[in-house]
């Protein structure tokens, strides 16, 4: 089974904002597959199905970015048959609307994937990274909190369809496959 998490913040003042990319690819594969992400803990929403042939749980950290690994690790142990593990993100170091998949690696600076890491003691897990480039100034940490703009949001949402394609052809024929199809499709090597 797959425990796939879109990482983000909880709370409506941060909803559709750009570090809460992994947030809005998770809703877009809950309507893709019937997965309603409803089911609570005390750290992270979630929602349990199929995509495809593959068996799923969707994850939302409530946990806050810079505490992801707290829910990780908390799904990785309520779910004992968890098999793979996918992290979907945000990412600074891409322009707006590029994904991009990686199978393991250091956190990249990014302060949610630094938790999983920590927690999880491993660099070993899939990524999934969605890029809202960087500000043109002032400081990440604020730019990462707020909404995209009318031009970067209509590049967010075709980038969430292209995210949830890439998620599915991922959990049914692998990461290569999934690079392959997805990073020349947006000219990536």
């Amino acid at each position: 089974m797959w425990l796939v998490v879109g990482l983000g913040n909880p709370g409506d003042e941060y909803r559709e904002t750009r570090h809460n990319a992994g947030f809005m690819v998770i809703d877009a594969l809950a309507d893709r597959s019937s997965i309603p992400v409803r089911q609570k803990t005390a750290n992270f929403l979630y929602g349990r199905g199929f995509i495809g042939e593959r068996k799923v749980v969707l994850v939302k950290p409530l946990t806050f970015m810079n505490r992801s690994g707290i829910a990780v690790w908390d799904a990785l142990r309520r779910f004992e048959e968890i098999q793979d593990l996918l992290i979907i993100h945000d990412d600074l170091d891409l322009d707006t609307g590029i994904i991009r998949i990686r199978k393991s690696g250091s956190s990249g600076g990014h302060n949610g994937i630094q938790s999983i890491i920590d927690r999880l003691g491993s660099q070993d897990f899939i990524r999934l990274k969605i890029g809202i480039g960087r500000p043109e100034r002032g400081p990440a940490e604020r730019y990462v909190l707020r909404r995209f703009n009318r031009q970067e949001r209509l590049l967010i949402d075709e980038a969430v369809v292209t995210a949830a394609e890439a998620v599915e052809v991922l959990l049914d024929k692998g990461v290569t496959a999934a690079q392959n199809r997805f990073h020349r499709a947006q000219g990536i090597d």
